[in-house]
């Protein structure tokens, strides 16, 4: 069984308008540590302030929801949804790029190989954020005709989370066990055991992965923040844009504030590349001047790191129930030690 942490209810809930990140506890709590900044940036009235509330109650409603109303969408869509692409839905290796397969054989085979030899073969972004080719071009064009087969589909949708409303949670619609697993244990696992064996990169044993969509009059950028994951997978699927530059500044650190002269790296991240970067490595998207942008994100998880630590919170988890991979966490069931006489 998978769990949650406690925290997911109240932390790092985005408040868009002004471009804002908070932790909701109560009223008194909240106004002591946003209602300065808020001001600051035009949250200047009662009513704007309530509009505030009513925006974090929503979202705290719908996380609460949020497994229970996964469940019953991805009951929905496997008996009503029909894949254009249903072929895409079991990883082959022909879906892989040749230069990608040549990393992982070299990972593989070569068991003392050391980080120096394995990222001469790729490319350096930022610190500690590298780049590769990943899929071929023709997984990519499948791959984006059936998420838009799908979006125009009248099937239930959920998205990735309150920063992007436009993008599909891959699990709901059926690539989980087929695709992203084996992808993450048989083929990512070999290269991030090398590239950060400090950060779990030997030990991913869960993921949360989805589509994100980027196009003008929708979301057209990603704003400054970390995952809620141990390693994060991002892979450019297409079409043709312009713009949208990735940027990296500074790894997160609890309890302290952003610094206002962070120097950032930016990258051009063009379609069949695959990017991967620690979770906690913060990070955003410039805005795309022209075309439509999808991108396949894969928050790579390992418990072993998380139980002692939550990467939200910072505390040792407390622990929920949840369904699926849940966010990750895993517990040791009680044991009973039992006496004969």
């Amino acid at each position: 069984m998978y769990f949650v942490c406690r925290c997911f209810f109240t932390n790092n809930i985005f408040i868009q308008r002004y471009n804002l990140h908070v932790t909701y506890h109560d009223n008194q709590q909240f106004e002591r540590d946003y209602l300065q900044l808020l001001r600051k940036r035009g949250c200047d009235s009662k009513e704007k302030v309530q509009e505030v509330y009513e925006e974090i109650q929503r979202e705290v409603d719908r996380r609460k929801r949020l497994q229970e109303d996964s469940l019953k969408r991805k009951e929905i869509i496997s008996t009503k949804y029909k894949p254009r692409h249903p072929a895409i839905y079991h990883l082959k290796e022909e879906y892989l790029s040749t230069e990608f397969l040549d990393l992982v054989s070299f990972c593989k085979s070569n068991k003392t190989a050391s980080y120096d030899e394995f990222v001469s073969k790729i490319n350096i972004c930022a610190d500690r954020v590298y780049a590769f080719p990943f899929f071929t071009d023709e997984f990519c064009r499948l791959f984006v005709e059936e998420i838009e087969h799908f979006e125009e589909s009248d099937s239930p949708k959920g998205r990735p989370n309150t920063m992007n409303k436009y993008g599909v949670l891959l699990n709901e619609i059926g690539f989980d066990e087929n695709f992203l697993s084996p992808l993450r244990e048989n083929y990512l696992t070999p290269i991030t055991s090398l590239l950060y064996p400090d950060g779990g990169g030997a030990s991913l044993d869960t993921h949360k992965a989805f589509v994100v969509t980027y196009k003008l009059g929708e979301d057209t950028d990603l704003n400054y923040h970390y995952d809620n994951a141990e390693i994060t997978l991002n892979v450019s699927m297409g079409k043709d844009f312009t713009g949208g530059e990735l940027y990296f500044g500074d790894m997160f650190e609890p309890h302290k504030a952003s610094c206002q002269s962070v120097k950032y790296t930016e990258y051009s991240h063009r379609p069949t590349i695959a990017l991967l970067h620690r979770g906690q490595h913060r990070h955003g998207a410039l805005p795309i001047t022209s075309g439509e942008r999808y991108n396949l994100i894969m928050w790579m998880r390992s418990s072993v790191i998380r139980n002692s630590r939550c990467p939200m919170c910072y505390n040792e988890p407390d622990l929920i129930p949840s369904v699926g991979f849940g966010d990750g966490f895993t517990k040791q069931e009680d044991i009973v030690n039992v006496c004969t006489v």
